[in-house]
């Protein structure tokens, strides 16, 4: 099974832009909430999350089209590749997430974007972000417009799950990391 400290390796030994390492951090704090709600091994999930953007950085154009060779070859199990590759469905592959993982990966990759843009205008971040504050700026198309809203919530439909719930869920996962991932904002509570 596919530990984090294994993802984190594998995964820093492609990405080097900062900004990917935060959204694997975004990702990987939200797989492991979403992994706590549908009672799964939270570890392996946010290793699952963290590992999922292995290719984008060198293959932006082609993005997962080189993740599952060297992910096999480098002793990640097929299932945790499949659910990596599902995120993409529709996008970038035909890889379609069925798993609960699966569904919640293809669901919190665009997710987590629109919540750390929402974390980022607030004075304390993200640690007093709120379901309703999200869903007010998840409602404006102009915020966050390049994150794929259409795909949220197929994400969500495909977990059965209302998109304040999915929400709620990663903004309370994502807080414990507020610091790794600079959303404490800029007036630090004391």
């Amino acid at each position: 099974m596919l530990t984090l400290e294994r993802a984190r390796e594998l995964n820093d030994s492609m990405v080097t832009e900062d900004h990917l390492r935060i959204h694997a951090m975004n990702v990987m704090a939200s797989m492991g909430a979403m992994a706590e709600h549908f009672g799964e091994d939270k570890e392996h999930w946010m290793a699952v999350g963290y590992l999922h953007d292995y290719d984008y950085e060198k293959y932006p154009d082609e993005h997962l089209a080189h993740t599952e060779q060297p992910l096999l070859d480098a002793g990640v199990d097929p299932e945790d590749v499949r659910a990596i590759l599902s995120h993409g469905y529709g996008i970038c592959t035909d890889v379609e997430p069925v798993t609960n993982m699966e569904k919640s990966l293809y669901a919190v990759d665009e997710l987590t974007g629109i919540i750390q843009a929402c974390a980022r205008m607030r004075p304390h971040g993200i640690t007093d972000l709120t379901v309703k504050s999200f869903m007010k700026k998840f409602k404006d198309k102009n915020f966050a417009a390049k994150c794929n809203r259409p795909l949220i919530l197929d994400g969500c439909e495909r977990l059965g799950m209302e998109i304040r719930d999915v929400a709620g869920i990663c903004i309370e996962g994502m807080k414990p990391y507020a610091a790794e991932i600079g959303l404490l904002g800029t007036e630090v509570s004391q």
